[in-house]
């Protein structure tokens, strides 16, 4: 075969692949997922972009921390069943907006599976820690609000900040890893908090209560039932305002621009499944990526999304890889396939 008829090669596409998995809560976080999925790509000789990402949950703080620069303070917090815990806080670079991760004082993974008692859990440890970002110069203070162990409408929260001066003009921010309304987060999550049928009608009562002395009724207002209706309470007391996590991490990591940089994207959690579709991390993502023109992946824990859910997601792959090593070795086979 001459040059002339020589087949032309394809060219070589130097743009990284966008790696931008959540946390696999309980074990890793979404930087240790990210770092090992790029191991892997990296290895077989493709570039990536490492995007850890999170939803306004467990991780939030972590991954704007990374992002954005800062340093973290800690203090000694109420645990949520009124234990002291050591928990942290974060004051980004310019020190006038600080970020507060509920989990840190008031989560669920804080109380032992058999101790949980959704009507004891307080959020006060919350309020302590948003109290000391404002006594440290925050002027706006992000709080992270998913996985909270209470059901208090926030009230534990809103005594703490007001016992401690109240919010002294600065600007609350609740970061909401869902858009239920107050008065459904006793039924819809009471449960996994160790509440039984007649603690989760009694948790309803105490919302409905509480909703009633309030300068504004939190019922009804998507949003307002995240952490236990912690995000309604802030809301309804202390003006605080509401963000879905998801839409607000990702545009301080300025994905959509890092996307349409990228020649593939990877998504990834510790169990892809029908909740993926409705409104978590990885899902939003991907839909992203649908309308970029965005091939995407994922490298997730569990695989239990069918494939019709795949299909509405644009899915291209999905792969399971639980471990480091797993997610290094499923990144390299993915780059070395051919299909990023």
């Amino acid at each position: 075969m001459t040059p002339a008829e020589t087949p032309a090669r394809r060219p070589l596409d130097a743009r990284p692949v966008l790696v931008a998995p959540d946390s696999f809560k309980g074990t890793l976080s979404a930087g240790e997922v990210a770092a090992a999925i790029g191991r892997g790509i990296e290895r077989a000789g493709v570039a990536a972009d490492l995007m850890p990402v999170a939803d306004g949950g467990e991780g939030t703080m972590e991954v704007l921390l990374a992002a954005l620069g800062g340093e973290t303070r800690t203090i000694e917090a109420s645990g949520p069943l009124g234990d002291p815990v050591e928990a942290a806080f974060a004051l980004l670079d310019d020190g006038s907006t600080a970020i507060v991760e509920l989990a840190r004082a008031s989560g669920l993974p804080l109380v032992d599976e058999r101790s949980r008692d959704a009507e004891a859990a307080s959020s006060r440890g919350t309020g302590e820690l948003v109290a000391a970002a404002i006594a440290a110069g925050a002027r706006r203070v992000l709080i992270a609000a998913g996985g909270s162990a209470s059901t208090d409408g926030g009230a534990g929260a809103i005594d703490a900040i007001e016992e401690s001066g109240g919010r002294r003009g600065a600007q609350l921010v609740v970061l909401c890893d869902v858009r239920t309304a107050f008065e459904d987060a006793p039924r819809i999550f009471g449960p996994q908090k160790g509440a039984d049928a007649a603690a989760v009608a009694r948790l309803e009562r105490r919302l409905d209560e509480l909703a009633a002395t309030w300068p504004r009724d939190p019922r009804g207002v998507p949003l307002t039932g995240a952490a236990g209706g912690l995000a309604g309470g802030l809301w309804a007391v202390l003006d605080a305002q509401l963000e879905p996590g998801a839409q607000f991490v990702l545009a301080a990591l300025e994905a959509d621009r890092r996307m349409r940089a990228a020649r593939a994207l990877i998504v990834g959690e510790g169990r892809l499944d029908g909740t993926t579709l409705q409104g978590k991390i990885a899902g939003e993502l991907a839909t992203r990526a649908r309308q970029a023109g965005v091939p995407c992946h994922a490298i997730c824990g569990q695989v239990a999304l069918d494939l019709f859910g795949r299909r509405i997601i644009d899915l291209q792959t999905a792969h399971e890889a639980g471990t480091r090593a797993e997610l290094e070795a499923a990144g390299e086979r993915l780059a070395a396939s051919g299909v990023l």
